[in-house]
């Protein structure tokens, strides 16, 4: 069934609206693939962040015109699922992650800050830690010094404790 006229200026608005936040953007052919399996990679997605959306190869191309991913247009082409993240971790993870357990779906290319990523680009990017691992280690990395101070400054006062139940065992004891 044919989309009208407004209907086709919603969905190239709706992929408008995603990629001007979005850092990267991956493309991959999903033939093959049932609705159970783009469900879950739908799921997937939306748990880490990633838009993921199904679109004609036109409003695509629409959609993508004068933005960052502009560099995508040529590669509408075919059944291909629409994917971008502001982390892009997140986005080439979630499908490298899809693309390993389903063969099924294979990572045409990618676009980050307007260059093309091939597939080997999107794996590596796919093994970095993501934005929230990241954010973890800088929190740690910020309170280890904190929490070294507090336990040297805790230990002190316990020595200087422990030394003077010393010293009153040995008065009783003599």
């Amino acid at each position: 069934m044919s989309l009208s006229l407004n209907q086709k200026k919603a969905v190239v608005s709706e992929v408008a609206d995603a990629i001007v936040s979005a850092q990267a953007g991956v493309l991959a052919e999903y033939r093959g693939l049932d609705v159970a399996q783009l469900t879950a990679l739908r799921t997937e997605a939306r748990n880490s962040g990633v838009w993921i959306r199904v679109v004609k190869n036109n409003l695509a191309r629409r959609a993508v015109d004068g933005s960052e991913f502009e560099c995508l247009a040529d590669h509408f082409v075919g059944p291909v699922i629409f994917s971008v993240s502001e982390d892009p971790v997140a986005v080439a993870k979630v499908m490298s992650r899809f693309a390993k357990d389903h063969e099924n779906l294979k990572i045409t290319v990618g676009a980050m800050n307007g260059a093309l990523m091939d597939q080997s680009t999107i794996q590596s990017l796919a093994k970095l830690p993501g934005r929230d691992e990241l954010l973890a280690t800088l929190v740690g990395t910020l309170q280890a010094p904190v929490q070294k101070l507090v336990s040297t400054l805790n230990d002190v006062p316990g020595k200087f404790l422990r030394t003077l139940a010393a010293v009153a065992e040995a008065k009783e004891a003599a």
